[in-house]
């Protein structure tokens, strides 16, 4: 068995991509700590995906996303993971991560799911969207043969939460939707073995494979791209109303959901989109629903526009909080009061945050200390 690198990384910024190069390793160790070892992959994955039916005259429809892709022999979807090969379709990233690490469940961001906990992390290469934004889209943009896969089968997966006592698995980086069957075993196996499994996506998904997932997931989060569909057409080459449909469905299904909504100056940044979106939260999701809105920096092919303003941030959460919405933050700017959670009732502070760190924790359970309000999540 060839030794390889994976990174535990207690409460760093970012994912470690596997480098198949020990060489390498030691600008990585730096800080990080425990370095476990891997196998690396020579060849891509051929286990059949699911949701796909094949068409009349040859040729398979993908049913996972609203894309619908439809795929000849030899050729992908649009996501660039899965594979037609004579009318069967393949998943080809089943159990290849390329990007891994042991994160603080805070970074997903989920604040109201087990604060202070720890989540495997994993993502493999590909995405059904492309959005202009994207901050790991050396891996969501990249077929999975320009990326350094591990060898990592689900079972894999759960022997190195169990080992390095890790309660929950984070399907995230890139787009898990694209990795579904990979991430549906995990997950199945996970809650079988007491590990919970949180899927961190952009909800650009079908019906079906969705309702599906939630009878496996304990909570998601879901990067609301924008509240308009010019915005997803223009920005994302995506839909605005598959990812809606996916909140309310997230919401009924009784999966723990937080949101997320990334402020992209003069893209999706007013005051009316503000209101149009927390009106809608309000509406189909509830004011205990929470929202975190997180500050722009540019990079992969949004490099023109400057960083969000904090202004702008503080204007979403004060109107935000006007229209009724309880639990809202600001992200991406650390230090920040409205990063941390205070009581609706008595506004207290519930759980101080900087950063990926906790400070004072006020909850005895899932009750305010002071008033004893109960207070949603999993605490």
């Amino acid at each position: 068995m060839k030794r390889r690198t994976f990174i535990r990384c207690l409460g760093c910024g970012a994912a470690l991509a596997a480098t198949p190069s020990s060489d390498l390793i030691p600008e990585f160790l730096g800080g990080l700590q425990n370095a476990l070892a891997f196998d690396y992959a020579r060849e891509l994955s051929s286990v059949e995906a699911r949701y796909y039916k094949k068409v009349a005259g040859g040729g398979i429809e993908c049913l996972l996303c609203p894309r619908h892709c439809f795929i000849t022999d030899l050729e992908r979807g649009y996501c660039g993971v899965r594979e037609n090969r004579n009318d069967i379709y393949y998943t080809l990233v089943y159990g290849l991560p390329c990007s891994v690490n042991i994160d603080p469940i805070e970074k997903k961001p989920l604040f109201h799911f087990y604060p202070g906990s720890e989540a495997f992390s994993l993502a493999t290469a590909g995405c059904n969207v492309n959005c202009k934004f994207c901050q790991n889209w050396e891996i969501s943009q990249t077929r999975p043969e320009q990326t350094n896969n591990i060898d990592l089968p689900p079972q894999g997966v759960i022997d190195i939460c169990r080992e390095q006592k890790v309660p929950n698995i984070a399907y995230t980086y890139s787009e898990p939707i694209v990795f579904y069957e990979y991430m549906y075993d995990i997950a199945v196996l996970g809650h079988k073995n007491g590990i919970r499994s949180v899927m961190i996506t952009g909800g650009y998904i079908e019906k079906d494979p969705m309702n599906e997932l939630l009878k496996h997931l304990d909570a998601v989060k879901v990067d609301l791209k924008a509240i308009r569909e010019e915005y997803y057409k223009s920005i994302v080459n995506g839909e605005l109303k598959p990812v809606l449909d996916t909140l309310v469905r997230i919401k009924k299904a009784g999966v723990w959901l937080e949101i997320v909504y990334l402020v992209v100056p003069t893209l999706n940044d007013t005051d009316a989109e503000f209101v149009e979106l927390a009106q809608w939260i309000k509406t189909n999701l509830g004011v205990d629903t929470p929202v975190h809105f997180s500050r722009f920096y540019p990079q992969y092919l949004l490099k023109n526009l400057p960083p969000t303003p904090q202004t702008t941030l503080e204007r979403a959460y004060q109107i935000s909080r006007a229209e009724g919405l309880q639990y809202v933050y600001l992200g991406n700017i650390p230090g920040h009061p409205a990063e941390s959670t205070y009581c609706p009732g008595c506004g207290e502070i519930l759980i101080q945050r900087q950063g990926y760190r906790l400070g004072q924790y006020n909850l005895i359970g899932s009750r305010c200390k002071k008033c004893n309000r109960e207070i949603p999540g999993l605490f």
